[in-house]
Parts: structure tokens; sequence; C-alpha cells
């Protein structure tokens, strides 16, 4: 039976052998010239921006009677939709200040909430950026950095141009999230 095989084997080393010579040979003279191979396309990374993006200095912390009146807002906002969400503030640090989660929301949600309003507060934007850039502009690099989510609904809470928390929501679709969260953001001034 092995010897059924040998002649299929030395056929196939003859082939490659043959065809390994001809593919590091150069081409023969008389043949007419390749067209230059076209250059690989500009990787938007390497491009260096004149300013710093999101560059919105640290402020002192949301205190607690301002985090439950973004919260109150935002859930105002989701009840006018009939929507069941999970609201978490974070202070300026990424610190829990106040959560509320709203009857009949998911379970999984509350982890997913506190998780979107840390992620706003240290990477200090809005979460729709990082799933803009894995989504549209393919930044599949953004997935590797600690505390990233890529899903919408995190939205940093700027006062007197300083950031001082960010507000998170889950529970809904992605742009329901982040149209209760702004509700909320709009009371902060």
């Amino acid at each position: 039976m092995g010897f059924q095989r040998l002649p299929l084997t030395l056929a196939a080393a003859a082939l490659c052998a043959s065809l390994s010579g001809q593919a590091q040979s150069p081409p023969a003279a008389s043949a007419p010239a390749a067209a230059p191979a076209a250059a690989p396309a500009a990787n938007p990374l390497d491009a260096i921006p004149e300013n710093m993006p999101f560059d919105v200095p640290y402020g002192a912390p949301i205190s607690l009677d301002q985090a439950q009146a973004v919260i109150a807002a935002t859930i105002a906002e989701a009840k006018k939709h009939h929507w069941k969400l999970n609201v978490a503030v974070v202070d300026s640090g990424a610190n829990l200040v106040a959560f509320q989660r709203m009857d009949g929301a998911q379970l999984a949600s509350i982890a997913i909430s506190e998780h979107k309003a840390r992620a706003a507060a240290t990477f200090r934007r809005e979460t729709r950026v990082w799933e803009d850039g894995i989504q549209l502009k393919q930044n599949y690099y953004a997935l590797s950095l600690d505390g990233l989510i890529a899903s919408r609904g995190g939205i940093p809470l700027i006062e007197a141009g300083k950031l001082i928390g960010a507000i998170g929501c889950s529970g809904g679709t992605g742009s329901q999230d982040e149209a209760a969260c702004k509700a909320g953001a709009a009371t902060v001034k």
C-alpha cells in the first residue's frame, strides 16, 4: 500500500522543486517591465494632530446632590419613552457617586451603566467615540485599552469647562441609552 503512493509523492515533490526555482528567478530581460506596485494607503492613525484631542481638564468631583439631579433628569427622559434603564454617575476620578435602577431594568445593565460612566470619565469623551472608531473606522487597537467600552451611553459631565464626572446608562438600545444620558448631562452647565 505504501508503494502505491510513492509515484504520487515523487511527482508532487518534483513539481514543488521545479516551481521553487522559478519563483526566485528574476524576470527575463526581454519581458516587459511590470507597473510599480501602488503605495499602501496611509494609516490615519499616523496623523499627528496639532492639539491634544479631548483635552478637557479634570475639575472638582461632582457632588451627591448634583449627581442625583442628573439621574432624576435622565430617568424623567426614560419614563417619557417607557425605557427601563440603569443609570450611574461617577465623579471626576471615575468613582461611583450615585446609581439608580429603574423598575424592570435588566440586571446585566447595572455593571454596564457603571462601566460606561467610568470610561467616559477616564477617557474624557463620550463612549460613542469608541463605538464609531471601531465600527466605522476599524480602529481595532481600541479594543486593547483597559477600561474601554465601545457602546454609546457614556457621557462626560462638563461644568465651567472642566470634567466633574460622567453619566452612564444601560438597559435600552445604545441610542436610547445615549439620549437619556444626554438629557441628564444637560442639567450640568
